[in-house]
């Protein structure tokens, strides 16, 4: 059966020409959202009970060279925005989640790079009405259908009350010379002209400078910005099987001077290349279940993926999800030395920038730490403005990348741990453990590059994890071997319960995570973990034909 909707008209009116071009962004957005939020809510059918903008202006500088030649620059300015309107009411509205079907009303706009306020009136105008329409006809739809409407009693509402926020910090303007960053990126890259085995590569410098307003018919008024400096060093090579290898290393930092020194970073690309190298003639790795040491930076993408997903507030609401934590708070979920927090305020750990970090979410819900799990027990999501359960307001994880709905994501994530050993310890209880089990080896993973994890109710629960540098590690004394081609595998409840102990110290990991509301920026801290037992299989084997072509000499 079909059956369509009829929606009735709103015609928000454009204002007419003759604004002053120079007025302030921030003024231009308020009596905008402040005009058309007042036409929505009084004539609306349905009427809207809540209207927000959120413009983000970026600026980026970016060089790449490779073997010594620089092979690209770019420079870029843009501006856009985001519009959220929702109809109904807080208990139930437009983002109500049904079925899992995706959400997204916004299409992040254009906007002038200068503060025209006839140019951004007029495209705010022209988004409203359209993403109004959108929303009713959904909300509209939702109303109707019976199976939905007998469930309410029991839901969760749709937008929790969060009191208005005001702040304005814009980032830092920095300094910095792109054509000696220019020279310096050719240098670095001729290190890989040394290594043969080695078919491509790359190094990048990238400095990006980002300015978020946002406003709300709530009132609130947030300007706020961040600084990223970023390297990137990356190679591959070909294995003699067909096997693609490859590694790569990156460094961030939120100022210029907080990157590592010009001798540094060439060592680093000269130990990538010798790593790379040293991945090509490796052997490959066997399926196996065994003892492991994951490295802190390894552990912490490993926590990342596999605990801090299941996690996120909207999956604890929405039936096509798993919900696999859903019913386990004040429930035990580890061991109860170890504790997992979230701390956007956290700019640095042990002087190293994390880049997950912000004062204020997409949603002006100011930021905040956030425990998570306290010795080994479930305490609370990850939560935007979408109430979960007991938890009726945000804790400052609503996040998104332009152009996407906001949903409950990770910032910086933390593990600590009360049962701490030096290196050297936890490396005998690895070989105490492989004796134990009577298994050949287990396994050192030193570097992971990133992961995903399925988290739909549809198919198996399930993780994957794929590491760069791993090594078996002998229990006979023979030195450690570099293998190659191994995948991390297997359900999420059961690695958590096999930490045995944690390292003395922490190391980090910054990324770009992507899920539902896009790729964002994020930070984990991890000590290292031994777990008695972690499962692999090898990895899919591409089967890539050398080059037929002798390599040209390279001077």
């Amino acid at each position: 059966m079909f059956c369509s909707i009829c929606l009735a008209a709103i015609v928000l009116v454009p204002l007419q020409a003759g604004a002053p071009a120079d007025e302030p962004l921030l003024s231009i957005l308020q009596s905008e959202l402040k005009r058309e939020f007042e036409v929505l809510k009084a004539k609306g059918n349905p009427a809207a009970y809540f209207l927000a903008y959120e413009v983000t202006e970026s600026h980026t500088d970016a060089a790449t060279a490779s073997l010594g030649a620089l092979i690209g620059t770019d420079h870029a300015d843009t501006r856009g925005f985001d519009t959220t309107v929702r109809v109904g009411s807080p208990k139930f509205d437009n983002y109500h989640p049904y079925r899992g079907t995706p959400i997204r009303f916004t299409t992040y706009r254009p906007l002038s790079l200068g503060d025209n306020a006839n140019q951004i009136r007029r495209a705010l105008w022209s988004e409203t009405d359209g993403v109004y329409r959108a929303a009713s006809r959904r909300f509209l739809q939702l109303e109707t259908d019976q199976e939905l409407l007998a469930q309410q009693a029991k839901q969760d509402a749709d937008f929790s009350s969060e009191p208005p926020e005001h702040s304005a910090s814009a980032p830092e303007i920095y300094r910095y010379d792109m054509d000696a960053w220019s020279q310096k990126l050719r240098s670095w890259s001729a290190e890989f002209k040394k290594h043969p085995k080695i078919l491509s590569s790359a190094v990048t410098f990238r400095a990006h400078r980002e300015i978020r307003t946002f406003v709300d018919s709530d009132g609130s008024a947030i300007e706020q910005g961040s600084n990223l400096f970023r390297v990137e060093l990356q190679g591959a090579g070909l294995a003699p099987d067909g096997m693609e290898v490859g590694d790569f290393s990156t460094v961030e930092a939120s100022d210029p001077a907080h990157l590592p020194g010009d001798s540094v970073l060439r060592e680093q690309a000269a130990k990538l290349a010798e790593r790379i190298d040293a991945l090509v003639n490796a052997s490959p790795a066997e399926p196996i279940v065994c003892p492991a040491i994951l490295s802190g930076r390894a552990a912490a993408v490993f926590f990342h993926e596999i605990f801090g997903h299941p996690i996120e507030g909207q999956r604890q609401k929405d039936i096509a999800e798993g919900q696999t934590y859903t019913n386990m708070l004040n429930q035990k979920i580890m061991p109860d030395f170890i504790s997992v927090s979230f701390d956007p305020t956290r700019r640095q750990y042990n002087g190293t920038d994390l880049i997950g970090s912000y004062a204020y979410d997409d949603e002006a819900v100011k930021a905040r730490p956030v425990r998570v799990v306290d010795a080994g027990v479930l305490k609370t999501f990850l939560l935007s403005r979408s109430p979960v359960g007991e938890f009726v307001h945000s804790n400052g994880h609503g996040r998104r990348q332009p152009g996407f709905e906001v949903v409950a994501r990770q910032s910086n994530l933390f593990v600590e741990s009360t049962k701490q050993v030096s290196d050297a310890d936890l490396r005998a209880q690895l070989i105490a453990e492989i004796k134990r089990q009577s298994k050949p080896y287990g396994l050192y993973f030193e570097e992971v590059s990133s992961g995903y994890t399925r988290t739909g109710r549809r198919g198996l629960q399930a993780f994957t994890v794929i590491p760069l540098v791993v090594y078996r590690v002998y229990a006979d004394g023979r030195p450690d071997e570099l293998i190659r081609g191994v995948d991390i595998v297997g359900t999420r409840l059961a690695p958590f319960g096999k930490i045995l102990a944690t390292s003395d110290h922490s190391e980090v990991f910054n990324g770009y995570c992507g899920a539902e509301s896009g790729s964002i920026p994020v930070s984990a801290v991890s000590p290292a973990i031994l777990i008695s037992e972690i499962e692999t299989q090898r990895k899919q084997n591409s089967q890539l034909q050398p080059p037929l072509l002798p390599r040209p000499d390279l001077p």
